[in-house]
């Protein structure tokens, strides 16, 4: 009786049962790797660096997520997905082992340049090749929701649990001591995801195919041209996510917001996204995920962005009408999850090379939503930047619009003319 209750639970909230230790696994290994997100730039300038070094050494960390980021579906496809998650591992170990021994502590800025940059492969390694197994091992009618999960315990680890944790921890162990701690967390994910894990990767690649296979990432976009579509959209999604902490916390302070007030913003509406991450699974999997991405994503987004960027100045300051506004627009952000489920099934075969364009727009949004601000704020301000911003939600909802499944996939899908009504 009990396992007739535990699969049914499984079956009811779309997690696939098999994976669900790699799950956790995610949330851990991603818990280590955010214990720095919050305050290493500030601690570098603290310590004597300037702001043109902090901003160079992440610069380089975001080349290497960008990098990694693209190719990690086709090197799970080709090599299967536990082989890459463990590369992901000791990427992220050596780098944070001679980072923190011996560019942090000596602030030895060479060497953390360089140890950074390698830190910065592994976690898209590990996590978009996990992404990538969910894909092949989850029936599409659930597809939705299994990626809804995954989105769930990727964005709870890095942007919530880790936060938390330095918070916790930075006054009692110390900066440096916060950061060796991650390799405790990411080896325990690992075991999670890689050794209790014993979910069996179903697509298997000849060694002669795994040259063309690895092309594909890149050769994608031309056979397939509305996976490029799928990753453009897909930068579109996170790009004001990196854009907003560039300005708006200066723009808030003229509007009478301490910084601690907007931190306690941010980190809500981070709070409330990840929990929409689920919840717009189970909307996706019921309404549609291309209606889910273009009505919730991309038109909300584009509201919610100057909703939240005018709510200082309609409701007066108001903190929690301005908290309100914020948390409004993480919680549509979600609306773009299906777009994990979505993109993939547009191919018949190499999924994984559909992937990485898809992971390729996760990464890109740290370079372009800074560059952004960098270009216009100065020639249209504040106001101009939001609108940008705003836009290109909107382009995305219209983008979307083209994002239709083929007939064959069609067949595939359960109750699959909802996928199509717009």
């Amino acid at each position: 009786m009990n396992s007739l209750n535990n699969a049914s639970f499984f079956d009811k909230s779309g997690l696939p049962r098999p994976l669900a230790w790699g799950y956790l696994g995610i949330i851990i290994f991603m818990m280590g790797d955010g214990v720095e997100q919050g305050w290493l730039s500030p601690y570098l300038i603290e310590n004597g660096m300037n702001i043109k070094q902090s901003a160079s050494l992440f610069t380089a960390y975001g080349i290497t997520i960008a990098v990694s980021s693209w190719f990690s579906g086709v090197l799970a496809e080709s090599f299967g997905p536990r082989r890459v998650m463990l590369s992901g591992l000791v990427l992220y170990i050596i780098g944070t082992i001679v980072f923190v021994g011996y560019g942090l502590s000596d602030f030895n800025y060479p060497v953390m340049l360089i140890t950074y940059a390698v830190r910065g492969f592994g976690y898209p390694l590990f996590a978009y090749s996990f992404l990538v197994w969910i894909t092949y091992n989850t029936p599409k009618s659930q597809l939705g929701r299994a990626v809804g999960w995954f989105w769930f315990v990727f964005t709870g680890g890095l942007n919530v649990f880790g936060a938390y944790y330095s918070s916790w921890f930075i006054e009692v162990i110390g900066h440096h001591n916060v950061l060796w701690s991650s390799i405790f967390w990411v080896l325990l994910g690992a075991f999670f995801a890689l050794v209790l894990n014993k979910a069996e990767f179903k697509r298997k690649v000849t060694s002669q195919s795994r040259v063309k296979e690895l092309l594909k990432g890149i050769t994608i976009v031309k056979e397939e041209p509305k996976v490029l579509l799928g990753g453009i959209i897909r930068i579109i999604n996170t790009t004001a996510q990196f854009a907003f902490p560039v300005f708006l916390p200066i723009y808030m302070a003229k509007h009478g917001f301490s910084t601690v007030q907007w931190l306690q913003i941010w980190g809500t509406i981070f709070t409330a996204n990840i929990a929409f991450n689920l919840i717009f699974g189970f909307v996706g999997d019921k309404f549609g995920w291309r209606n889910t991405i273009m009505w919730f994503g991309g038109v909300g987004c584009g509201l919610t962005t100057l909703l939240f960027f005018y709510s200082p100045v309609w409701f007066d300051s108001n903190y929690w009408m301005v908290m309100g506004s914020g948390v409004l627009w993480g919680a549509l952000l979600a609306g773009y999850v299906p777009l994990s489920a979505l993109v993939p099934s547009l191919v018949k075969d190499n999924k994984g090379a559909a992937m990485s364009i898809l992971n390729l727009g996760a990464g890109l949004p740290v370079f372009i939503g800074p560059a952004i601000v960098g270009l216009f704020i100065g020639v249209v301000g504040d106001e101009g930047v939001i609108w940008i911003l705003a836009i290109l939600y909107f382009i995305s909802a219209i983008l979307t619009r083209f994002m239709t499944l083929g007939t064959s996939e069609k067949e595939e899908l359960p109750n699959s003319e909802t996928y199509d009504n717009v």
